[in-house]
């Protein structure tokens, strides 16, 4: 089947934007593919509307909880619609819902706190917060409203206003999102723009913006950057993972099995901080990698709008295209398919969940992010190794130890260079925790208090104390 490339539909020619099923890979609907001259009208709007928005904490609180509400009451046609273009099984669409819907609730719930300084001298200081502007969000295909809540949400509690552009390959459900949001929310203070490159670009180096918060990969978060760099704006990059599970000599393996598995195939792979690579001592490592495979070959595969459905399509041609170009190398350069290691026949952007194993640990399997259902497992002789392998690439988003002695494990959790680390467990995120990678896995600081905290500047009032 040829690759579907977004935004090409014959015979039209106002410009429009095909949106694949990956089910099917056939084309089921369109949205406008707007131009990147546009954005002027719609930035300068967005700054109009910041000006009312921005002075009541009170109406906004308000009004995040009704947008939460509103978002419920959509649920059954977001979800559908999210299935459709995403792939994802329907149950998954609705707990990607009621996740959109839970972050506007948590974050109505949280204010800026004024701090008083004490330093002796003869003023009284505080500081006090204060908006930035006009936010410019931009979103991937793998949780398109998750994702986008996860960045407007806390820049509409703030006081600022937000231009959200989702990825070409998903922007029908943020584009009803954003038509039921508006029936809570002023006008112009959260606009969905949609089209291809270079609209992204436009936005993330538009002087009218002043804050660019992205989703993605980590050469698009360097041109984000340095686009969002021209105007001075401030940026938050979370630039994807590939996190490593760490297996400790004394893990019970079909205790463990399931979690594990899903923390590196739900949303088909397709996980900024899913298990990418698994590291298992040598005596266990057969007995790991039969465990997964089992797993990879009974799951259920299909269109995510079948009930029966636990694991759907990869999202587009584009990535398809990277998971097979990346099991194929590791598969040349001798790795093993365990499970799955190809498409299967027919339609649809389907690839067979993979377990490999006897990989080379400069396979790009293991080094890079694969984003897909593939899932190397190597051995390790010695802790130190497998640590150091853990460590050993570009990313620090997230990582997990596995083990019975928690004490143990968390002392190996410790010594793993990433944001986030889980024990016996993978993938998990509270609303009120941070979210951060090192390395190249991202710059700035979302969720919780801190991703209210990155949308607002520090402003400090000085006054003379009373005699």
């Amino acid at each position: 089947m040829p690759a579907f490339e977004p935004g090409r539909v014959p015979g039209r020619r106002a410009p429009r934007l095909a949106v694949a099923d990956p089910a099917t890979g056939e084309v089921f609907d369109e949205v406008p593919d707007q131009q990147p001259d546009a954005l002027d009208a719609v930035v300068d709007r967005s700054r109009r509307a910041w000006q009312g928005w921005r002075a009541d904490p009170a109406v906004r609180a308000t009004a995040l909880r009704a947008a939460a509400g509103a978002v419920e009451g959509a649920a059954e046609d977001l979800a559908r619609l999210l299935t459709r273009e995403q792939g994802k099984p329907l149950a998954e669409s609705h707990a990607e819902i009621a996740r959109t819907a839970a972050r506007l609730r948590y974050f109505a719930g949280l204010a800026p706190r004024t701090r008083r300084i004490t330093d002796g001298r003869p003023v009284h200081s505080e500081i006090r917060w204060r908006s930035l502007g006009p936010v410019a969000a931009i979103v991937p295909w793998n949780f398109p409203l998750q994702l986008a809540a996860a960045k407007f949400a806390p820049a509409l509690m703030a006081g600022n206003t937000v231009v959200l552009k989702p990825s070409p390959f998903t922007p029908l459900a943020t584009r009803l999102l954003g038509s039921v949001l508006a029936t809570v929310l002023p006008e112009d203070v959260l606009t969905v723009v949609t089209g291809r490159e270079p609209l992204g670009a436009r936005l993330a180096s538009h002087p009218g913006i002043r804050h660019v918060t992205f989703t993605g990969s980590a050469p698009t978060g360097r041109a984000v950057a340095g686009a969002a760099a021209a105007s001075l704006a401030r940026v938050t990059l979370e630039l994807g993972g590939n996190d490593a599970a760490v297996l400790l000599d004394d893990v019970e393996v079909d205790r463990i099995a399931d979690r594990l598995f899903w923390a590196a195939f739900r949303n088909c792979g397709q996980v900024c901080m899913a298990v990418k690579r698994v590291y298992a001592p040598v005596r266990l490592h057969a007995q790991v990698v039969e465990a997964l495979a089992e797993r990879a070959r009974t799951v259920a595969v299909g269109p995510g709008l079948d009930p029966d459905t636990r694991l759907g399509p990869v999202n587009n041609a584009p990535q398809l295209a990277r998971v097979e170009q990346i099991t194929r190398r590791a598969l040349a350069d001798g790795a093993r398919a365990a499970a799955g290691g190809r498409r299967p026949a027919g339609p649809g952007h389907f690839f067979a969940p993979t377990i490999l194993t006897d990989v080379p640990p400069d396979s790009p399997v293991v080094t890079e992010e694969q984003f897909g259902p593939v899932l190397p497992v190597l051995p390790y002789r010695r802790l130190d190794e497998a640590v150091d392998a853990a460590n050993g690439t570009g990313f620090g988003l997230g990582g997990s130890v596995w083990g019975t002695d928690p004490a143990r494990a968390e002392a190996v959790a410790d010594r793993l260079e990433c944001g986030t680390v889980w024990i016996n467990h993978h993938a998990e995120l509270s609303l009120a925790q941070p979210f951060a990678g090192v390395k190249d896995s991202g710059v700035g600081v979302a969720g919780g208090p801190w991703g209210l905290y990155g949308n607002l500047r520090p402003f400090v009032v000085h006054r003379p104390r009373e005699a």
